[in-house]
């Protein structure tokens, strides 16, 4: 019995995800990074939320990836 599921992703969308993954990854490890060099608790925190928003939206395009592999 197959549970594959019906993925329709093109090369083109693979690329966008690729481009989107890269940048996502980017900005989260730059805001990180921020939140570690900020004095201020109030701007530390913002930055370390900016950093968690774009790591969650990676989570969610890789589980768009995962969906297409089960």
């Amino acid at each position: 019995m197959s549970c594959q599921k019906n993925c329709s992703l093109t090369s083109k969308d693979l690329t966008i995800l690729e481009d989107q993954l890269t940048h996502l990854a980017n900005v989260s490890r730059v805001a990180a990074s921020y939140a570690n060099a900020f004095q201020d608790p109030a701007m530390k925190q913002s930055a370390m939320a900016i950093a968690k928003h774009h790591c969650d939206q990676f989570g969610a395009l890789m589980g768009v990836l995962n969906g297409c592999n089960n």
